[in-house]
């Protein structure tokens, strides 16, 4: 069982991260209000995130105080670097244990209350020869000539040309189809909104018989009465 024990240990010493650091632990604060602060001092030097610390409105703001302080402690007794060449290089938050409470509700009832607490942990690195601080790394951008393609052939145009003469001949066709309405029967009540159309086809024989009578009128003129008193 103990085989290899001391040959893990000698590993792990030498995979440890030796960089100063500083935990605080069991903190009456929720983990979400910690790492909002922790966002806005990552990255940053020591000195400008003691600066923002202390002029920060926020209730996490003088416990990572505390523990930004004591890792720079750290760092300048057990490591000897210098706090003017520090910057922070991770900070997080990570849950602890939570205390459950009730509250008294109405008809007998009882509602739980959490009592979040958690661990901040912020470790410091120094800064090397012109290295930046808070600022992304700029990627080398390659140019490349892109070869412009053409956009349409002659077989697209063509195509192109095949389908519009296809959609006319069928819109010509559809409108060719359409037979006009020869009677009033037959013509949409839309274009006159205060008509009402005719029922069935007694109303069809009645206009042809008006049609008629129309046609006999005009044919036979009336006669005056200068022709009725000769024909006398």
């Amino acid at each position: 069982m103990s085989r290899g024990i001391k040959e893990r240990k000698a590993r792990q010493a030498a995979n440890r991260d030796k960089r100063p650091y500083a935990i605080a632990r069991y903190i009456r604060i929720p983990n979400s209000k910690v790492k909002f602060v922790l966002d806005l001092i990552r990255g940053k030097k020591y000195e400008d995130a003691v600066d923002l610390l202390k002029n920060l409105n926020k209730s996490a703001s003088p416990v990572i105080l505390k523990v930004l302080n004591s890792a720079a402690a750290n760092a300048e007794n057990n490591m000897a670097m210098p706090k003017d060449n520090l910057f922070v290089a991770e900070c997080y938050a990570t849950n602890a244990p939570q205390m459950k409470r009730m509250m008294p509700r109405a008809r007998g009832r009882a509602d739980r209350i959490l009592k979040r607490s958690c661990h901040i942990t912020i470790r410091l690195d120094e800064l090397k020869v012109g290295q930046k601080v808070n600022k992304p790394a700029e990627k080398a951008t390659t140019q490349k000539a892109a070869a412009v393609k053409p956009t349409t052939t002659t077989k697209t145009a063509t195509v192109k040309a095949t389908a519009t003469k296809t959609a006319t001949a069928k819109t010509a066709t559809k409108t060719s189809a359409k037979a006009v309405p020869a009677t009033k029967a037959e013509k949409p009540v839309a274009d006159k909104p205060n008509a009402v159309k005719p029922l069935g086809t007694k109303a069809v024989a009645t206009e042809k018989k008006a049609a008629t009578v129309k046609k006999t009128a005009t044919a036979t003129p009336k006669k005056t009465t200068a022709a009725k008193k000769e024909a006398k």
